[in-house]
């Protein structure tokens, strides 16, 4: 096995672990309102544990292996395909350190504190947070099938 093979494997080896855990994480929410509010808290932990566990590591993994195959590749990062695949991952990379990880952060207390209060119904406050977070976290699975189909289709390369 070369260098490159070994690269290879390790490159979609992450996309699969470190990526197509977070796609289970559009079903946690509406399984744990189905269930029953208190199980809100957890999602926010398994989502976190999750990005910070899976999807940050992978993410790197991808980048540095990514960009390895590239240079070994005979590729450019001026190719449509890889110079595209590459802002998706920077974006996933914010989405993911910027957005997901402190919003998950916040959303865990912040639904623990108001089921202790015992009203039932979660506020507005984290229902539209919790709302905005489902929609990026689609936004981000559409990011992570079009990388996903340039580099299986390769476009303009």
């Amino acid at each position: 096995m070369s260098l490159l093979e070994l690269s290879l494997f390790v490159h979609i080896t992450a996309v699969v672990v470190g990526f197509g855990s977070t796609f289970a994480e559009a079903l946690m929410f509406p399984v744990a309102l189905k269930l029953d509010n208190r199980h809100l808290p957890y999602v926010h932990k398994l989502q976190l544990a999750i990005n910070q566990r899976f999807a940050t590591p992978a993410l790197v993994l991808v980048l540095i292996t990514g960009l390895y195959q590239t240079s070994e590749g005979g590729y450019s990062l001026g190719d449509l395909w890889i110079s595209a695949t590459l802002v998706i991952v920077i974006a996933l990379g914010g989405l993911i350190g910027g957005y997901f990880i402190p919003t998950d952060r916040r959303l865990g207390p912040m639904a623990e504190r108001e089921l202790a209060t015992g009203a039932g119904e979660m506020s507005a406050e984290y229902q539209r947070s919790a709302r905005g977070e489902g929609i990026a976290g689609g936004i981000a699975g559409v990011l992570i099938v079009i990388a996903i189909f340039l580099m299986v289709v390769k476009p303009g390369g």
